[in-house]
């Protein structure tokens, strides 16, 4: 139960580093814009290239609504995240703020959450790309990768997905470069990105028909509150932004303006991209269909140039995700190991490139060996809940701070407090109670698995179990044993 003194994060955020940590912390490189097409390209990508084909067979052309109840509820976490971003611009996101207002032993369970968040949901959306890569090749080409290094074991005829891999090896190889490096080429996979969907829009919207929209809501309002809870999915990485606090140029002002626009642009580009969809083709043909939005621009042009196009986009758009989720993860880990929970190899920073190499290339790896063996089904649902449970405890977070700090300096206040935060606490358990009983139960065992390592080593290792903290020279808080 014990916390972490928002002093010491603080502080901590000063030099970056842990003790004996390699090189004097992480880079100062990230603007407002840099911030918010961060959290853009961490948030779209397959989730609307890829799960609006699993989310339109339980909602109708009501999947609509689904985006919007789903926007809800990122909203109000949103709020919440804006301003534990403000007032504590770190690395680390919803673990660090956890750790300062609710507890090691919560902050843990919200860092093993945000490994399903961050680490599944980025193998989710490899598996994603795989499929886009095999539609432009056929598309162009006339040629297709065969099944079996194509697709995840036990589904298609597949061993063992090539393609994911490929996708997470060159993700990992950008960021070992640099932060710089990697926010200058997500920068422009979402210009590509956002030109591709208008791109589709443009096409699909010339076949809309008012009968593919009727009837609106087939399976009712449990239809909506279920296809909420699968498109969920496409919100996750809209707080990628807060994991960036230690890299950010302002990280009090421009991380909260980041998580908001962000959440903003992807709510209007996914709504707009499911009505157009929906437009195009009737709700019943969603279902099992692989690279839809690629077989929607080629039904209504009738050639392959038009999904060739669109696949060429999605690889790029898809890729962006990867990257930018990529980071997330490897920010977090690096907070998890400056506190002991984890090994101190996840914090050492290399002298060149500032950056967490080793921490990179062992995410990656794990990364990608998931992404080659699981179906995209599995992991977007075991994501959705891991990010539901981490967003309610951010909820609980703000509240929590704003009785213990109330002194703390707060760049962004969450409006209609605490109203905003409890209603985030009840939307993520409204959508969480909506998942299927098989998520539950692999959510259950991570969890297990997760209380296992914590009580093995993280707690034995925590740099905070014997720790306080007393006023030092100046007034600055300093650690004492």
């Amino acid at each position: 139960m014990r916390t972490k003194p928002v002093d010491a994060i603080l502080a901590e955020s000063g030099h970056g580093g842990v003790d004996g940590a390699e090189g004097t912390g992480l880079k100062r490189t990230m603007g407002l814009l840099t911030l918010t097409f961060f959290s853009v390209g961490a948030t779209l990508g397959t989730g609307i290239f890829v799960v609006l084909s699993e989310a339109v067979p339980k909602a109708g052309p009501a999947v609509m609504l689904s985006f919007v109840l789903a926007a809800v509820t990122a909203l109000f976490s949103a709020l919440s995240y804006a301003e534990l971003a403000g007032t504590i611009p770190v690395s680390g996101s919803s673990y660090s703020y956890a750790y300062a207002t609710l507890g090691e032993g919560i902050a843990w369970v919200c860092g093993w959450c945000l490994l399903l968040e961050y680490g599944v949901s980025i193998s989710a959306v490899a598996v994603g790309w795989g499929q886009y890569v095999n539609e432009l090749l056929d598309s162009a080409f006339g040629v297709s990768l065969p099944a079996a290094i194509a697709n995840p074991p036990g589904e298609s005829g597949g061993v063992i997905n090539i393609p994911a891999v490929v996708v997470v090896a060159l993700a990992t190889i950008l960021l070992v470069r640099g932060v710089s490096e990697s926010a200058k080429a997500n920068t422009v996979m979402v210009f590509i990105k956002l030109l591709t969907l208008a791109f589709f829009c443009a096409i699909a919207f010339t076949a809309f028909e008012d009968g593919n929209l009727s009837p609106f809501a087939p399976l009712g309002i449990a239809g909506i509150s279920a296809g909420a809870s699968q498109v969920f999915f496409s919100y996750i990485g809209f707080d990628a932004a807060s994991t960036a606090g230690e890299e950010a140029k302002n990280p009090r002002r421009d991380l909260p303006l980041a998580i908001l626009f962000s959440l903003l642009i992807v709510t209007i580009v996914y709504v707009l991209v499911a009505l157009a969809a929906l437009g195009a083709m009737p709700w019943g043909e969603f279902e099992d269909a692989e690279a839809t939005l690629a077989r929607i621009v080629s039904d209504v042009t009738g050639s392959s140039w038009a999904a060739t196009v669109l696949s060429a986009g999605a690889i790029i758009s898809i890729a962006s995700v990867v990257l930018t989720v990529l980071y997330g993860q490897t920010r977090i880990l690096f907070a998890m190991s400056r506190d002991g929970l984890i090994p101190p190899v996840f914090a050492k920073i290399d002298r060149r490139t500032q950056t967490p190499v080793a921490n990179t290339l062992i995410t990656g790896l794990f990364v990608a060996v998931i992404a080659a063996i699981f179906p995209l089904k599995y992991l977007a649902e075991a994501t959705s809940i891991g990010t539901l449970f981490a967003f309610a405890i951010v909820n609980v977070g703000v509240i929590v701070l704003r009785r213990t700090r109330p002194d703390l300096p707060r760049s962004f206040r969450t409006p209609l407090f605490p109203l905003t935060p409890i209603a985030g606490v009840g939307f993520c358990a409204y959508l969480i109670s909506e998942l299927d009983s098989k998520t539950w139960a692999v959510f259950a065992g991570w969890l297990a698995v997760g209380l296992l390592v914590y009580w093995l080593y993280g707690y034995r290792h925590s740099r905070w179990r014997d720790q306080t903290w007393e006023a030092g020279p100046g007034g600055v808080r300093e650690p004492r044993r």
